[in-house]
């Protein structure tokens, strides 16, 4: 086998592989998380921080917050943002769980009758041409 064969053979794995329903889902949750992102530090950083700060006496800013060379308030809003952001998914993910849940409780149409049996079609007959007689 030589190199161009092995090359087209990983380019057509690869390609195979890309075209994967898990892949594609993947790469949209990931677009999809980056937006989300962005609203969680907005809501973090706009909304929340700025309520704390009015809570406490001096007003609260980690980002300020240094131990030596080491900026401990940075990674602080960091694991804050985190938090936020994860409480949010959870919130969205047990939302949506709640509606497939009744989606899927949703009464389904009652069953179509059963067909006839040859014996009840006979006897259907035999009543109605005794109808006919009478």
């Amino acid at each position: 086998m030589s190199v161009n064969q092995k090359a087209t053979g990983f380019l057509a794995e690869f390609r195979k592989f890309i075209a994967r329903g898990n892949v594609m889902d993947l790469a949209v949750g990931v677009i999809i998380g980056g937006a989300f992102k962005s609203i969680a530090d907005s809501l973090s950083n706009d909304l929340l921080m700025p309520l704390l700060g009015l809570l406490t006496p001096s007003g609260l800013s980690l980002s300020g917050w240094t131990i030596g060379p080491v900026a401990v308030g940075h990674f602080l809003d960091t694991v804050l943002s985190f938090l936020i952001t994860a409480f949010a998914l959870f919130c969205l993910i047990k939302a949506l769980n709640v509606f497939h849940r009744k989606k899927e409780e949703a009464p389904a149409a009652p069953p179509a009758p059963p067909a006839p049996s040859k014996e009840e079609i006979l006897l259907t007959e035999i009543r109605d041409l005794l109808k006919e007689r009478s």
